[in-house]
């Protein structure tokens, strides 16, 4: 168990409303400027991340914006399809271990071209030439590869969001269980874990995981 953690930081359920409200306020009136104001101090005060997003590399979908947090306020990993490679798993450990931020959030995000490539792939059992991208859409293919091969029709918007959605819970249960530093973390109410997609269409986040009801102290 990291000797790290520090019992003063957000709970999972503070810093979740915190995100909400943040989104809330990106959608009422764009995110605030004064949240990304340059501060020569930013070099020497300590991170004190609230939350860590593992999120995609897509660019329109700017983590800090869309919860209308500034510097130092959010722990972000990007990653084409938000998958989870052994890097991705080292930086979220990084982050939990040594700044004591309680709560992971795995973004998806609609229309993700990273879902739309790996259906190509695995309807035309075609893969992209690059061994570099396939390395990728080999991550996501297994999970979505029965969704898949089961529909008879070419995918739409409404199959290809539910392909994201299944990604990032697969992607969730990775982080919860393919790492002991996480996973006995989370078993200690240390941490919780959850998926969320990001709609690109209305700027919205919504989470798909509530959060556990009675984690034990720690």
């Amino acid at each position: 168990m990291p000797s790290t953690w520090d019992p003063t930081s957000l709970s999972p359920s503070a810093a979740l409303q915190r995100l909400l409200d943040g989104n809330q306020r990106f959608l009422e009136r764009g995110a605030g400027l004064a949240a990304r104001t340059f501060s020569p101090d930013l070099a020497t005060v300590p991170q004190r991340p609230f939350a860590i997003v593992l999120g995609c590399s897509d660019s329109r979908t700017p983590v800090e914006i869309l919860f209308d947090e500034g510097f130092g306020d959010l722990f972000v990993v990007r990653i084409a399809g938000n998958v989870v490679a052994p890097s991705v798993v080292g930086s979220i450990e990084f982050a939990a271990s040594q700044f004591g931020t309680r709560l992971v959030v795995v973004l998806g995000h609609t229309r993700c071209g990273a879902i739309a490539a790996t259906v190509k792939a695995v309807q035309t059992g075609n893969g992209p030439e690059s061994k570099n991208i396939r390395s990728i859409t080999d991550r996501i293919a297994p999970h979505i590869q029965q969704m898949v091969q089961s529909t008879q029709t070419a995918a739409d918007e409404g199959l290809l969001r539910e392909l994201m959605r299944v990604n990032v819970r697969a992607s969730a249960d990775h982080l919860r269980h393919g790492s002991q530093l996480l996973e006995e973390l989370v078993l200690a109410g240390r941490l919780a874990i959850l998926g969320a997609e990001y709609e690109l269409e209305t700027g919205r986040v919504h989470f798909f995981d509530g959060l556990p009801l009675a984690p034990r102290a720690g």
